[in-house]
């Protein structure tokens, strides 16, 4: 993505099913569970880069010794900072007590991190909420074993303000009015009346107090507190949690947004937001890996029972389509196959902005994520070639001659690299002027390609959300080579909606095709389009969620896809561009046809899979028409 968005958060959870001496035994080290959980975060660096942190739970332990075990760190190499001080930990508890540290129950009693569930979470900061206290995991704790509270994940809510009245009306007060914080007090709360409802059970039953503890530990049943706690939840969210006495949980939205994969076999139970990081750190095959259903949640108890159970009643599903074309690792084998297809449908777009001229055409991509879409405009390309060449060969109806014969057989596209991010150069300087002048050098560029005047460049980008790098640097730098034309292509559609579940576009000023749009509005005398749309989302605040529609499309209607892009391509082009520009968008039925288990383009489409999307979104055109630039719903 040439503009860089913040991606979702990601998630690890790994739950060792054998007791320590078994992975000392079989794979040489007590710390088999940490160094999974280690593999598996750093190998989703992808999901976060502004902070991480892990939490892990022991079982068993004896009243007056720590079970829970947490660290978080800040950074974009927060990942090997909180590994290295783990090992830091290890490596000063082998030195010192060499013997001791070969006996698994020594190390479990003694050493912090070796617990039998782990728990690891990466994050991007939002909006300037980027601290050590933001990092996941969230403790919520109690003298209770069975009323302690581990909480990560990768979600946000739409109804944050509805979530904290209600937690008012329980008579909590929670300290911060962000989704976390009410996930985990809501949690909280429940696990809170489960336990109680089971203390009073089976004190009337005759137990001990000692002997309750045990029993609820036993007892505890965690779908009913996720089925409770969740009831009211309007959002995308995968969440992972574990109970202080070794219970896990991993749950998933009802329709899928948020993604979640897990393996299990005798040894361990593996849950990830990406399927290969799994297969990767576990040396197991694509069918090993299996995803959480959407409303259902996997749950572990402490004895080591497993099962899949539904908390909500799954909706329609409508999985993220933006994990496919940009946000998970392109090593999944459904994600480069979705990828390539996606690029190979371009191509009939493609050829009509060159004109069919293959012959004077350069195809390349914007580094690096849309080098696998460029792999599959190649393959489109190449076919196109191969039945032209066979079309003229077999159909022509007079003698072709040699010298014709000759140039049909050797047309070849021409693919090339022609930008490289130079990862080195940062843009530091604050003047506007010297700034905009170093940005335009963040990419170097390939010379001698292009043909002066004679060649168009067609450059793949995997999607397009502001175009300020395209306008800053990227067609400045193409356009040095002197090309006839540039058509920039994205393998997705026109970003035209804010994100609430979990991506971080959630203003309506951020998206170069709203400006198109509105442009437009102003351009054809509909300027009072703009005031119509913002009374109706205006008088739309009082009511019910289920009542409210995306008043906002009405921005877009007046106006087809190519009249937008072409809006597009006018508004990026920098002023002292030579060369000829158009802008290509990938269509939403070529999405679908490529993803076609990942539904979910509400930012493409404006069609939000929950109630709570409609609010946000006319949420956030208020907002932009009063001049707020603020997110239109709370998250942390």
């Amino acid at each position: 993505m040439s503009d860089a968005i913040k991606h979702e958060c990601g998630i690890a959870l790994v739950r060792l099913l054998k007791p320590l001496s078994y992975y000392q035994e079989k794979y040489g080290t007590p710390y088999y569970g940490i160094n999974k959980l280690y593999l598996l975060m750093e190998k989703q660096h992808n999901r976060g880069q502004d902070g991480a942190g892990i939490a892990t739970i022991k079982f068993d332990v004896k009243p007056g010794n720590r079970y829970i075990s947490r660290y978080r760190a800040m950074g974009s190499s927060a990942v090997a900072d909180i590994f290295e001080y783990v090992q830091k930990k290890f490596a000063a508890v082998n030195k010192a007590y060499p013997v001791e540290s070969k006996d698994t129950d020594w190390l479990k009693e003694h050493v912090s991190f070796t617990g039998e569930v782990l728990l690891g979470h990466l994050r991007y900061g939002t909006h300037g909420k980027n601290s050590i206290e933001s990092c996941h995991p969230f403790l919520r704790q109690n003298n209770w074993m069975t009323r302690n509270l581990v909480v990560a994940g990768n979600f946000n809510m739409t109804n944050v303000d509805e979530l904290l009245q209600q937690l008012y009306e329980l008579g909590q007060h929670p300290k911060e009015q962000a989704d976390t914080v009410t996930v985990l007090e809501k949690i909280g709360h429940f696990l809170d009346d489960e336990n109680q409802e089971l203390f009073d059970q089976f004190k009337q039953e005759g137990y001990s107090n000692i002997e309750i503890s045990a029993q609820i530990a036993k007892n505890l049943d965690v779908a009913k507190i996720l089925t409770r706690s969740a009831k009211t939840w309007d959002g995308g969210y995968t969440i992972a949690g574990i109970f202080g006495h070794g219970d896990a949980f991993v749950m998933r939205d009802p329709a899928g947004i948020r993604p979640a994969f897990y393996y299990q076999d005798d040894e361990v139970l593996v849950v990830a937001s990406e399927r290969p990081v799994i297969q990767t750190a576990f040396n197991v095959p694509l069918g090993a890996v299996q995803e959480i259903k959407p409303g259902h949640a996997l749950i572990a108890k402490k004895d080591g029972t497993i099962t899949q159970e539904m908390f909500r009643q799954p909706a329609e599903q409508k999985s993220c389509s933006f994990e496919r074309i940009y946000f998970s690792r392109g090593s999944d084998a459904d994600i480069y196959k979705e990828r390539k297809e996606l690029g190979r449908l371009l191509c009939p777009q493609i050829l009509e902005a060159v004109g069919s001229d293959i012959k004077n055409t350069v195809f390349s991509f914007i580094p690096n994520t849309a080098e696998v879409s460029y792999y599959g405009v190649m393959e489109g390309i190449n076919t196109y070639v191969r039945k032209y060449q066979k079309d003229v060969l077999l159909n022509r109806a007079d003698k072709i001659s040699d010298g014709e014969l000759e140039e049909m057989i050797n047309i070849t596209p021409r693919f090339e690299k022609l930008n490289v991010k130079d990862a080195k150069l940062r843009t530091f300087i604050t003047q506007d002027a010297d700034r905009t002048d170093m940005v335009q050098h963040v990419y170097d560029t390939t010379y001698g390609i292009v043909k002066d005047h004679e060649d168009t460049i067609v450059a793949i980008d995997d999607s397009i959300v502001r175009g300020t790098t395209l306008k800053q640097s990227i067609l400045t730098i193409l356009d040095r080579l002197n090309p006839k034309k540039i058509v920039i292509v994205s393998s997705a559609p026109q970003i035209r909606y804010p994100d609430c579940y979990g991506i971080d576009m959630s203003r309506m000023g951020e998206f170069v095709a709203f400006e198109a749009a509105i442009s437009l509005l102003k351009q054809k005398g509909l300027a009072h389009v703009v005031d119509e749309v913002y009374q109706r989302c205006l008088a739309s605040v009082t009511k019910p969620k289920h009542e409210v529609e995306n008043y906002v499309k009405a921005i877009y209607e007046p106006f087809t896809d190519v009249e937008i892009s072409a809006e597009i391509a006018r508004i990026i082009r920098p002023h002292n561009l030579k060369a000829e520009l158009e802008v290509v968008y990938q269509t939403l039925d070529n999405l679908h046809q490529a993803c076609p288990n990942h539904l979910g383009d509400w930012y493409f489409s404006g069609d939000y899979p929950t109630p709570g999307g409609n609010k946000v979104v006319n949420k956030a055109f208020m907002n932009w028409v009063e001049g707020k630039n603020v997110r239109a719903y709370f998250s942390n």
